[in-house]
């Protein structure tokens, strides 16, 4: 027993010592096969999820494909496919193993990848091609999608880096990205290139060189402490005049920069290809990255129908997302449909307080605690809400607005990537970075992922396999419907 004991201490040291993820994979399958964990992955019966919910449609699923019935396929599917059925997306089962969860869990998500396979290349004699597009169109707005949460965190930002490298080497990225503040930047990095030009900017030679002296002091007689100069010219270098619609036909992804008002009355705005396509994504960043007092507010600027670079919502500024939408997800949901988070915080505001650990996340005391914290928030905000009521000064009841914004933010998604605890990385939040320095952030952000890769790709798969063949389908419909026309075209010409 001493000797089983040592051996699973020296995996769990070799774990949290790993130089590369598969050193890190190999060792966390030694773990689960000394602990027992692979025992507990065969095990069907389990009380935090419906094994027989789950089985029972794993047993029909594969009859129906046996058979090649595919219309009753889709049936299955439709009638009750989603990310949490039966609650296989419950985090207690996450938590139970290194890698993995139960077998039946995974061999539900296979088989259903194999009947949208299936699905996908059904013979059209048989499931007419609009039913397909059908299928797909209605099962992957029921599914909905994940999305990928880049929290503020000022020079702690550069943690964000080593999280979507780590996506972007297995194809995990979501569709969906917001960044605020120092988020931002990341956010429009991933928006603005390809998966294979990601692999050249995100390493900290790139990023040093860009950002090494983004921390100018000018003193505190104007409106802010520092010089955004050298921050305004990285970004114009990275970004360019691109609008947030030009980015989306270059890269596909769905980006969103969210920005504060610097006045009263004003919400906070969600800039994306949707809300806001004419919009230059370089003052969309440096609006976003305007902490105040450190950095002024900013003037939107857009490209009108000529390419001419115009204001956007003239006589308006705007600051830092992160005061009053850090992790947008409600609007997001209503934008984009996402009904998951992958969320990578480094708010300073927030960490501290932001467990790492949900195996208790049932306990009396993980419950009692949660419930305390929320009565907490609620007198907060009732308290700033009195004080904002009563205070005359312009000023004073702006600064009170955004410091309630601060309170009553959700800071926490469906999967948490968060930087090691410790005073150590608060070095990084206001200093002009190092190479050394952003390599560690990069690297803590990559290991603070790998735990959560599993997860990630068994929550992310089915949805994004639904939106791979919904889209292959529309490309196929447009190529069809371009040459029916073209045809139209030619036979008008020669009538």
């Amino acid at each position: 027993m001493p000797l089983f004991n040592n051996r699973l201490a020296q995996l769990d040291d070799a774990i949290e010592h790993a130089e590369t993820y598969g050193e890190y994979r190999e060792a966390c399958a030694e773990h689960d096969e000394l602990s027992g964990a692979n025992e507990w992955k065969a095990k069907d019966p389990c009380r935090d999820y419906d094994y027989r919910l789950i089985r029972k449609r794993v047993q029909r699923i594969k009859l129906a494909r046996g058979q090649g019935d595919i219309l009753s396929l889709m049936s299955i599917l439709h009638e009750g496919l989603h990310g949490n059925l039966g609650n296989i997306a419950n985090p207690v089962l996450q938590h139970q193993s290194k890698l993995g969860t139960k077998h039946l869990i995974e061999e539900f998500n296979q088989q259903v990848a194999g009947a949208l396979d299936d699905i996908y290349a059904a013979n059209e004699t048989e499931v007419d091609f609009y039913e397909k597009l059908s299928f797909f169109e209605e099962t992957a707005h029921a599914f909905g999608r994940s999305c990928l949460m880049l929290s503020g965190g000022a020079g702690l930002g550069f943690f964000h880096c080593g999280v979507v490298k780590s996506l972007n080497e297995r194809d995990l990225l979501p569709g969906v990205i917001s960044g605020a503040s120092a988020g931002s930047i990341i956010a429009a990095m991933l928006g603005t290139r390809t998966r294979d030009e990601l692999i050249d900017v995100l390493n900290a030679e790139f990023i040093y060189n860009k950002f090494r002296n983004w921390r100018v002091f000018k003193g505190v007689t104007g409106k802010s402490m520092f010089d955004s100069t050298q921050l305004e010219n990285a970004l114009i270098e990275m970004f360019d005049v691109m609008t947030f619609e030009e980015a989306f036909k270059r890269t596909g992804l769905h980006i969103t920069i969210t920005v504060s008002p610097a006045d009263l009355h004003q919400f906070s705005r969600l800039l994306n290809a949707k809300t806001s396509p004419n919009a230059i994504i370089t003052q969309a960043v440096r609006a976003s990255c305007a902490v105040p007092i450190v950095f002024s507010p900013v003037q939107l600027r857009a490209k009108n129908a000529a390419g001419e670079i115009v204001p956007y919502i003239p006589n308006r500024r705007f600051a830092d997302g992160s005061l009053m939408a850090d992790l947008p997800f409600e609007r997001l949901a209503r934008l984009y449909g996402v009904n998951h988070s992958i969320v990578s915080q480094t708010n300073p505001l927030a960490v501290p307080f932001l467990s790492r650990n949900r195996k208790d996340a049932n306990s009396v005391s993980s419950i009692t605690m949660r419930h305390i914290t929320n009565l907490a928030k609620v007198n907060s905000i009732y308290a700033f809400d009195v004080l904002e009521s009563a205070v005359g000064n312009r000023a004073a009841k702006l600064a009170i607005h955004k410091l309630r914004s601060v309170i009553d933010q959700q800071y926490v998604g469906d999967i948490n990537i968060l930087p090691e605890r410790g005073m150590r990385s608060l070095a990084h939040l206001w200093s002009n970075p190092t190479v050394e320095s952003i390599a560690e952030l990069i690297r803590n952000g990559e290991k603070a992922t790998w735990p959560q890769l599993d997860y990630i790709e068994r929550s992310t798969h089915i949805s994004q396999l639904l939106r791979r063949y919904l889209k292959q389908l529309k490309e196929r419909e447009a190529r069809v419907l371009g040459q029916a026309q073209n045809l139209r075209l030619v036979e008008s010409k020669t009538a």
